[in-house]
């Protein structure tokens, strides 16, 4: 069995899987039935000045049949005294002092407020801290949150601030909802963040009633936007992670998070550069009960694979996610249509010809049977038929050889501009 512990920036747990701050985190008899669960963390449902939530807070979208694809909430930080959260915090600590508690922490973006709030909390025994610059709505409003984290001046100054005084790793929790998200994970680790975490939620509206032309959710009949997690959320977050893990000046561990409903999800993340993970709509959804097929989803796949610690496949896709430019332009795949298991049901050649590159046709043989050939000179290996075949096996992407050496778009463009210049320097 492989060894699942891990450790960011000196916070050590027992496997990989935290539970994100939020709902599920809410309290100490909530935390400490998820590690009782078998979870290895828990980031505290962020603590600050008192604040007052809405009722009707939460709302899904369901696509195709799965329930909670999308999950958007209005909840701001936590309704409960700061005394209270940190009498739990301490109980629950010393119920399991192998379980990583992770405090969150969101105030005013004044240096002192910053220094009472780390000092009060470090107090009580927090394995470490997690800078809230992520919360999109409610919070953001009164310049916290993402109105902070958008900013990397002020994550920067603001993480300064906590490690002036900081006894424990302190991770920065960043936002989404902004262009380029290495340039705050930058301002974070020149503030002298120990760890980053990512995704927080995106700016969302999850629906519009058609009757009451009320939004989804509305509070006396007014909405507002929320934050959108889950499983939609889950390429948006894992390319975020890989952009700062392949970053030269971002130099520090990564907390992954969003969409992360399963052991596959986790290991994905973890090879896009995250040392572990935090999850929090799966559990909404079906229970902290979850964690256990995660446990052993991972530990049959890392012995599958030979790999004795869950350590060793952190960053190892990392080098080979690049920029489009470094693309090889010769290399080629073309659709193979297994006529054998194809069931004729034309998805395929209706996706092709209506809105891709028109290379499948549907002949018929001797018998007078069906079936769909692709024409491999015109197929230019989009993937589109594969990803609408509702069947698996039909449709197989095949590399086709090429004699042509790889070449890139940077290359190409490099040599271009070198027989230009060239060119140039001989006419003087």
């Amino acid at each position: 069995m492989a060894d699942l512990r891990i450790n960011l920036a000196g916070i050590k747990s027992p496997n990989p899987f935290w539970l994100a701050s939020a709902p599920p985190t809410n309290s100490g008899y909530q935390v400490q039935r998820a590690f009782e669960a078998g979870w290895g963390g828990a980031v505290w449902k962020t603590l600050g000045d008192p604040i007052l939530n809405t009722s009707s807070r939460f709302a899904a979208i369901s696509f195709n049949g799965q329930r909670v694809a999308g999950f958007n909430n209005i909840e701001l930080i936590t309704d409960r005294p700061l005394d209270v959260n940190l009498k739990e915090i301490y109980e629950t600590k010393k119920k399991f002092p192998n379980h990583a508690i992770v405090a969150s922490l969101m105030v005013e973006p004044k240096q002192e407020k910053w220094h009472e709030i780390v000092k009060r909390v470090e107090d009580v025994g927090v394995d470490g801290l997690e800078l809230n610059f992520g919360c999109p709505h409610g919070m953001a409003e009164r310049g916290m949150g993402s109105a902070s984290g958008q900013v990397p001046a002020l994550v920067e100054k603001q993480t300064l601030w906590v490690k002036e005084v900081a006894k424990t790793p302190v991770i920065v929790k960043l936002t989404p909802n902004i262009t380029d998200i290495t340039a705050t994970a930058e301002a974070a680790c020149n503030g002298g963040a120990d760890a980053i975490s990512m995704i927080n939620t995106i700016n969302s509206l999850m629906g519009v009633d058609l009757d009451t032309w009320n939004t989804i959710p509305h509070v006396a009949g007014k909405g507002a936007h929320g934050g959108y997690c889950g499983p939609a959320v889950k390429p948006i977050a894992l390319n975020m992670v890989a952009e700062c893990a392949r970053h030269s000046q971002i130099n520090v561990p990564i907390s992954g998070i969003g969409g992360i409903s399963n052991w596959r999800d986790a290991v994905e993340f973890m090879l896009m550069g995250a040392t572990g993970v935090q999850i929090c709509t799966a559990a909404m959804h079906h229970g902290f009960r979850i964690v256990e097929d995660m446990i052993e989803g991972l530990n049959h796949y890392l012995d599958g694979k030979g790999i004795a610690a869950v350590s060793d496949i952190i960053g190892k896709s990392v080098p080979k996610y690049s920029d489009w430019g470094n693309l090889d332009l010769n290399y080629n795949i073309v659709a193979k249509i297994n006529t054998d298991v194809c069931i004729n049901c034309n998805k395929c050649y209706i996706a092709c010809e209506d809105t891709s590159h028109q290379c499948i046709e549907m002949l018929s043989d001797a018998s007078g049977k069906n079936y769909l050939r692709v024409w491999e000179e015109d197929c230019v290996g989009c993937n589109l038929c594969a990803i609408v075949c509702p069947v698996d096996g039909a449709i197989e992407m095949i590399e086709v050889p090429n004699e042509m050496p790889p070449m890139t778009w940077n290359e190409r463009q490099a040599v271009i501009n070198a027989v230009i210049t060239s060119k140039v320097d001989t006419t003087k």
